[in-house]
């Protein structure tokens, strides 16, 4: 599909990639991997035609079409949501706008049999055919689906681009691009603005797509879940693993072994040839054997490799004073922007110790909550903070609280005190502030890059809770791996609002979920929860519950014996628990059956515009949901009662 030949980029005498070669399949998922400033945007750009190699060059196909996502652009405001995501479709709707033309012009003729009127009918023919084989009677349909999927509402549609925030406006670009099927797409860290539905949409999305993809993103999780190929880039050399992110991590530190023996092999050669050499120099018997060591010195290939920091940075967060039992608490909290509604009666505890996220699809509250909590917002209701709480909150506009004056060292040098001290520069390069980096002026950094700065500062500093909304966004995984494990050194509470699986994985215990206006609490970690939105049918949630049973009545003998009146009554709840599962069990089939026949409708875009069709649909929905959940704690209850009878 696309070859890669002896491609070379020189910027003045800094070399990014030096005669590189490699081929892109069909159907390939590829993710670029490498330090930052390693190339991989570059590479991208290249791709895209938007830049050009110093030498070599990228063959493909003349008609070869390419998608490409960077992480920043320019917007165009002038169109409604639904209007702007049409644009993707600009063949189909010319087509549309020719077809029409066509039926009017062929309306008002009536020379049939003149060689005009069968040219017509011939083009229009032809115009219908490619329209209906690109799909033109679904676009709607197919815009409504990729939109909602990636966390639009359906009453976004007819909003002008101009009301929604640089992020979202990204998740626009993002769906224009998707639906125009391109045979090839690249995606420069797609998922920095989505939530975790939205990135599992266009994670499941990306697995079945019929092009080739290459992405370069800090999502490991997401990595995992789209990419079979990765492609390093260091030193400006490629290696090509075909596998998975993780799996080449586990590749990559086996060939660095390698590479290092290798070097510390040719190493000692050399210092062994350039002692003969030094020793034999000025004697004659020994010229010879001297020019020959001198020549094959030339002709060695120096190994070079990837200087990397592997050391353990083990950074933790400046102690604090204890709090007292309960962190922050809500009770009835309701919380309006003008008419609009965004949560609704709403109760919360977060507990001393706890480690908790805030999950859910954007603009659904999360940081709505954590600005109340931290008394930037107003609200009816009850919210508090404990006894000796001491809030570190981080957030895009904390980042904008720096001093423009001070330089990069000066902010953390202020107010870093004790042991610390000795490794601020450490710190600093983990954040990718290293060399001449740290005497840069603040107000020249760019966003991310005070966002970075942002999070050292708090690290530094004395507090007992950390609120954290996206602390992630602008970290390459080194550095979130570094964050990660301060923070699960943290003797503190630490809330979290993040969409990055991996980064939350084995972090949090606790999590709310945030969804129409209310705010739902589950105990266990995010693989626990996402495990348990994405099950399709009661059989895998019964067989889940059944296995928990067995591994129970496993471990704990049962020793305890009921007498008859306790077994008898016993009974008599079992059974009606029995008739609550299977009331429950149908209902939910019924429901499922039902919006399996709405989703085909929706397949029709006529039968899914109808605002109260839509309407119903959700209710279904949210019907769906209390029912599983009903039945949940019915077959719960019931387990119980099983093994307490047993």
């Amino acid at each position: 599909m696309i070859s890669v030949n002896q491609l070379s980029v020189y910027f003045g005498d800094f070399i990014l990639f030096d005669n590189v070669s490699f081929q892109v399949n069909e159907k390939d998922r590829i993710g670029l991997a490498g330090k930052n400033g390693a190339g991989k945007s570059t590479l991208l750009k290249i791709f895209a035609n938007i830049q050009e190699p110093t030498h070599g060059n990228v063959a493909c196909p003349s008609d070869l079409t390419i998608g490409y996502l960077p992480q920043h652009m320019l917007y165009n405001d002038d169109k409604t949501l639904m209007d702007d995501a049409l644009t993707a479709f600009d063949e189909v709707l010319k087509l549309k706008a020719d077809i029409e033309a066509l039926n009017v012009e062929i309306g008002e003729r009536n020379d049939y049999e003149s060689e005009e009127y069968t040219d017509l009918i011939n083009k229009l023919t032809e115009y219908s055919d490619r329209y209906y084989i690109l799909g033109g009677d679904n676009i709607r349909g197919e815009a409504e689906k990729t939109l909602m999927g990636l966390g639009f509402l359906r009453s976004d549609f007819d909003r002008d681009t101009s009301e929604f925030s640089g992020g979202w406006r990204m998740r626009l670009e993002l769906v224009k691009i998707l639906l125009k099927r391109p045979d090839i797409l690249l995606l420069d860290e797609p998922t920095n603005h989505l939530d975790i539905e939205s990135i599992q949409w266009l994670e499941d999305f990306l697995k079945t797509y019929n092009g080739a993809v290459i992405l370069v993103s800090h999502d490991k999780a997401f990595l995992d879940g789209v990419t079979n190929r990765t492609i390093e880039i260091s030193l400006g050399q490629i290696n090509d693993y075909k596998v998975p992110y993780s799996q080449y991590i586990q590749l990559r530190k086996e060939r660095r072994e390698q590479q290092l023996k290798a070097f510390e092999n040719q190493q000692k050669m050399i210092k062994d040839t350039e002692e003969f050499i030094e020793k034999y120099r000025y004697k004659a018997t020994k010229a010879v054997q001297v020019q020959s060591r001198i020549k094959q010195l030339e002709k060695v290939k120096r190994i070079e490799v990837d200087q990397e920091d592997v050391r353990k940075l083990n950074i933790r967060f400046a102690p604090a004073a204890r709090t007292g039992d309960i962190v922050a608490e809500g009770k009835e909290l309701t919380k309006r922007f003008g008419e609009h509604l965004v949560l609704d009666d709403v109760h919360f505890e977060i507990n001393r110790g706890e480690k908790v996220a805030f999950i859910g699809k954007n603009g659904e509250g999360k940081t709505t909550l954590v600005r109340m909590i931290m008394r930037e917002l107003d609200y009816e209701g009850e919210c508090r903070v404990g006894h000796n709480v001491k809030i570190g909150y981080f957030a895009q506009n904390q980042a904008q609280k720096l001093d423009d004056n001070k330089t990069v060292w000066e902010v953390v040098d202020d107010i870093a005190v004790g042991d610390i001290r000795v490794k601020l520069k450490s710190i600093l390069a983990a954040f990718m502030f290293a060399g001449e980096e740290i005497d840069k002026k603040v107000k020249v950094l760019s966003g991310g890059e005070r966002s970075r700065l942002a999070m050292v500062k708090l690290m530094l500093e004395p507090y007992n809770v950390l609120i954290l909304d996206e602390p992630t966004n602008h970290l390459d995984i080194r550095s979130k791996d570094i964050l990660k494990l301060a923070l699960k050194n943290f003797d503190g509470t630490v809330v979290l609002v993040s969409h990055d699986r991996d980064f939350l994985d084995g972090l949090v215990d606790k999590m709310f979920e945030f969804g129409n206006k209310k705010i739902k609490e589950h105990i266990g970690g995010i693989y626990e929860f996402l495990e348990k939105k994405k099950l399709s049918s009661l059989r895998e949630l019964e067989i889940k519950a059944k296995e928990k049973k067995e591994n129970v009545k496993a471990e704990e003998p049962s020793s305890n014996k009921l007498d008859f009146l306790e077994r008898k009554e016993l009974n008599k709840k079992i059974k009606k628990l029995q008739t609550q599962v299977d009331k429950a069990e149908q209902n939910v089939a019924n429901l499922e059956e039902k919006i399996a026949e709405m989703d085909k409708q929706f397949a029709n875009p006529d039968g899914s515009e109808d605002e109260k069709f839509y309407s119903l649909y959700e209710e279904t929905k949210k019907q769906l949901e209390i029912e599983i959940e009903s039945w949940e704690e019915s077959s719960i209850e019931l387990d119980e009662m099983l093994e307490l009878r047993d």
